[in-house]
This record gives C-alpha cells, sequence and structure tokens, in this order.
C-alpha cells in the first residue's frame, strides 16, 4: 500500500502534537524527579535513602505486575476495534483489561504488606507504599485506556503534571517536617496517586462518552472471541512487562542486597538521569502507539515505516545531547546530590552510552508488539532480565554499583538490538530513516566532538565546559534549523486554518 502524502502530513502532524505535549510534561516529571531524588538524598543518610530507593522499586514492580500487560493490551485492542470497525465492542475490550487489575492490585498490596517484615527496620516504609499500590496500577491502566482513544491530555495533564507535581510538594514539605523519617517520605512520595487515579477514571468515562459507540449489540460469541484475542495477545506482554520493570528496577535491588544499601544509593542517584531518557521516549512513543497499531491493522506498512522513522529521528534529537551532556558533566551532575555521590560518575558513563544505542533504535520494543509479536517481546525481554541478574551477581559483589551498570547497559543494548533484527526481518521496518541519521550525526558533532575540541584549547575547567556547552547549544540549534525538513520539524508548526474556513 503506498503512502499517501496527506495522510503521511496528517499522522505526523497528530504525532507530533501529541508527543510535543508529553514531551513538555515528561521533561516536567523527569526534572521533578530529580529533584524528589536529590530531596530524599539529602534528607536521608545514604543507607535510609538506599533503603527508600529499593522500596519504591519493589512498589512499582508489584504495580507493574499487578497491570498484566494491559497498558500494550489496551492500546493495541482499542486503536485495532476502532480501526476495523468494530467500535461497538471497545466496552467489552475496556472491562477486559480493567477489571483483572484491579483485582490483582489488591492481591499484590497484600502480599507486600506480609512480606514488609523481611526489611526489618525498614518494614513501615515499605507497607506505607503497599496501602498506596491498587492506586500506582489503576492509575498507569486507566490513562492507558484513554490513549487507546488517541487522547494524550490525560496522560501528561494527570501523570505527568498533576502526579509529579504533587509528589514534590509532598516529599519536600515532608522532608522539611519530619527529616530521615523514611515512612514519612514513602507515605508523600506515594500519596498523590490517590486523587491521580479517581481523576483518571473521570477522564477514561469522558473520551469513551464521547466516542460512545454507534447502537449495534455485540453477540456473546463475538464477546467471548474478544477476551480469548485480548488475553492471547496481552498475556506474554503481561510477563514481558514485568520483566521490562525488572530489568529497570531489579538491579537497585540486587546492589542493596550484594553491595549493602549506600552502594544502592549511589546506583539509584547516578543512574537518575536515565530517567528522563526514558520519559522522552514514552513521550514519544505513547503517541505514535494507537497510530501505528492502527496503521498496522489495516496493512499500511509505508504509514508505520514513516511513523517510526520519524519518530526515532525526533527521540535522537531530543535525548542525545543530555545522554553527551551527562558524559562531559558526571561529576558536577552528581556533586549536586552531596559528595559522598561523586564515587559514581564511571556509572553515568557507562549507562548515558548505553542510553545513546538504545534510544538510536527508536521505540523498537513498543513496534515489535503492535506488529503482534509480543511472545518474541517477552523472550527479549527475559534474555535481557537474564544478562543483568548474571553480570549482578558476577560483577556487584567486586565492584558495586559500577557492576550494576555494566549488567545494565548490557541488557539494555541486547533489549534493543535483538528486537531491531526482528522488526526489521517480520514487519521490514526500521528507525534509520533521514531524520534519524541527521539527529545522531548533528548531537555528536555539537555535543561531542565540538566540547572536545573547545575544551582542549580552553582546559577541562569551569570556563572550558561553559563555552563548550555553549557553542554546542548554539551550533545545535541553527543545525535543527538547517535540517528541519529533513527532520520532519515542520509538523510541529501549528496548522494554518483553510481559506474560507471558520
Amino acid at each position: 500500500m503506498t503512502l499517501a502524502p496527506a495522510l503521511a502530513e496528517s499522522k505526523t502532524r497528530g504525532v507530533a502534537r501529541g508527543g510535543l505535549a508529553n514531551m513538555v510534561g515528561s521533561a516536567l516529571a523527569g526534572g521533578t524527579g530529580v529533584i524528589v531524588t536529590w530531596i530524599v538524598a539529602r534528607a536521608l543518610g545514604t543507607e535510609q535513602a538506599g533503603a527508600f530507593f529499593a522500596a519504591t522499586a519493589a512498589f512499582v514492580l508489584g504495580g507493574g505486575l499487578a497491570k498484566l500487560g494491559t497498558p500494550t493490551g489496551l492500546v493495541y485492542w482499542l486503536a485495532r476495534l476502532r480501526a476495523t470497525d468494530r467500535d461497538h465492542l471497545l466496552g467489552t475490550c475496556l472491562r477486559t483489561g480493567l477489571i483483572p487489575v484491579f483485582v490483582l492490585s489488591f492481591v499484590l498490596a497484600g502480599a507486600l504488606w506480609w512480606w514488609a517484615p523481611a526489611f526489618d527496620e525498614h518494614a513501615a516504609g515499605l507497607r506505607m507504599l503497599a496501602v498506596f499500590l491498587p492506586f500506582q496500577a489503576m492509575t498507569d491502566t486507566l490513562l492507558t485506556a484513554t490513549r487507546g482513544y488517541k487522547a494524550m491530555r490525560p496522560t501528561v495533564a494527570l501523570d505527568r503534571v498533576v502526579r509529579s507535581v504533587l509528589q514534590l510538594l509532598c516529599v519536600g514539605t515532608a522532608a522539611l517536617l519530619f527529616t530521615s523519617s523514611l515512612p514519612a517520605l514513602a507515605f508523600a512520595w506515594a500519596i498523590p496517586y490517590v486523587p491521580v487515579t479517581v481523576l483518571a477514571a473521570f477522564a477514561l468515562r469522558r473520551v469513551y462518552r464521547s466516542g460512545k459507540p454507534r447502537e449495534r449489540s455485540s453477540r456473546g460469541s463475538e464477546r467471548l472471541a474478544l477476551r480469548r484475542d485480548f488475553w492471547r495477545f496481552t498475556g506474554p506482554r503481561a510477563l514481558a512487562s514485568v520483566a521490562q520493570l525488572a530489568l529497570q528496577r531489579v538491579d537497585v535491588l540486587l546492589v542493596a542486597a550484594l553491595g549493602g544499601l549506600a552502594a544502592a544509593a549511589v546506583y539509584a542517584v547516578a543512574g537518575r538521569f536515565v530517567v528522563l531518557i526514558q520519559f522522552a521516549n514514552q513521550g514519544i512513543s505513547q503517541s505514535v502507539q494507537p497510530r501505528l497499531a492502527e496503521a498496522l491493522a489495516v496493512g499500511d506498512r509505508a504509514t508505520a515505516s514513516h511513523l517510526y522513522q520519524t519518530a526515532t529521528g525526533w527521540l535522537v534529537l531530543v535525548t542525545w545531547p543530555i545522554n553527551l551532556l551527562v558524559i562531559i558533566y558526571a561529576p558536577v551532575y552528581l556533586r549536586i546530590f552531596g559528595g559522598h555521590y561523586t564515587s559514581g560518575a564511571p556509572v553515568v558513563v557507562v549507562l548515558a552510552c548505553a542510553m545513546l544505542v538504545a534510544t538510536g533504535c527508536g521505540m523498537v520494543d513498543m513496534v515489535l508488539a503492535m506488529a503482534g509479536r509480543t511472545s518474541w517481546n517477552l523472550l527479549n525481554v527475559l534474555v535481557a532480565l537474564i544478562v543483568t541478574i548474571g553480570l549482578d551477581v558476577l560483577l556487584v559483589p567486586a565492584y558495586g554499583a559500577l557492576g550494576a551498570a555494566i549488567g545494565l547497559a548490557c541488557a539494555m543494548v541486547a533489549n534493543n538490538l535483538l528486537p531491531l533484527v526482528q522488526v526489521a526481518r517480520s514487519a521490514r521496518l526500521h528507525p534509520f530513516g533521514p531524520g534519524t541519521l541527521a539527529a545522531g550525526t548533528l548531537s555528536i558533532a555539537c555535543f561531542g566532538v565540538l566540547p572536545l575540541a573547545v575544551t582542549a584549547v580552553a582546559g577541562e575547567g569551569a570556563i572550558g565546559l561553559g563555552l563548550s556547552t555553549a557553542l554546542g547549544a548554539i551550533a545545535f540549534a541553527g543545525g535543527a534549523w538547517l535540517l528541519r525538513h529533513r527532520l520532519a520539524l515542520h509538523a510541529f508548526k501549528p496548522r494554518q486554518p483553510s481559506r474560507g474556513s471558520l
């Protein structure tokens, strides 16, 4: 099927609108997350901070397990049903995905509460988080369902803005009033999920009613077939999503267990910038996801390829400068959290290099899932998780946080290169369009080659680093303008009303 220019323009603009709003919200969420990490690192000692990061890692893992892979399944099926004129089954799809998450989240919250005493003096903080686990799971699932309708605003407004700002305000207040109290900070960090869950439920209700299906009854056989197909698709993704979260969080737990809570704190702080990159990835990916699912549902691979390559170019343009600057400023970045965290500079460099590879592949994991290959997706994540755990067990006792960083870096590379090959072979898609190549070359030139040249002349002190960054930013902005058509930046320009329109 040939890609019509008008269709390509429309879909690219849709992704740009949703992606830009999501990236702005993600930048806010990532920034507030870094500040929250700074508050925790400053308010608690390294041992207590390590316990806090380990407890929140367990909390996120529990919420990921409760979601049963529905963040992918709901977007895939809601988009697919709408694209194939089966919108009378949308209500069935929502109930199929939401009810099991609601039930399982309470079961896992009880399990986390029961398991908490194993943490001895940190049990109170973990039990505090267990109370809010159902709210965390339902927030993400409800907002995912709104994205299945291509509605990005609820996710940006509620998760990126409201939740992150409330977390910052609550944690900051708790740190002032209850200094060095792990349970108080855990409560402050988790309580924002309660109002956000309620607001997310109202947002989904509004989106569903605004696009209410036509008056057409569905047969019992149709509903049964949808439930079966939904879980056949989502089942592997449920395991994969848990493994993916474990890939992102288990390293903190392993460092705490094998290297001590102080090492876990250093590792968590040093790797905090990765969250900024992940938020940017999510911001673009969540906007692309429903449109990509629709294109693949009707066999329009040209549109799918265009969306994937264009979005990857934008992702590289946003994230590669951050990664390269983090490598240059690693000691300065870590000194913000306290002098005892500067030992994590090698951790920052290793993880930043791995993130360059990961973001260069784009949202390849999501593309593989939207192509219906969730079982492959599961296999890839399991391979990456085995790599992480295996290398952590080998390296953390000897090298501490750096050993965990090497394990995670190798896992990230594997978890991106494997699906990259699979997507190319099965769906004939790849991320290396003209925009991706232009964004990568521009980023390396402005924030890699240029800083090296400037600091070679001006030195690596504050003046040299500041001058190289300023010149790099100016050159980057100018280069992006010159390459704006290749980078498809025109899609972010507001559409001009047609002549004669109101």
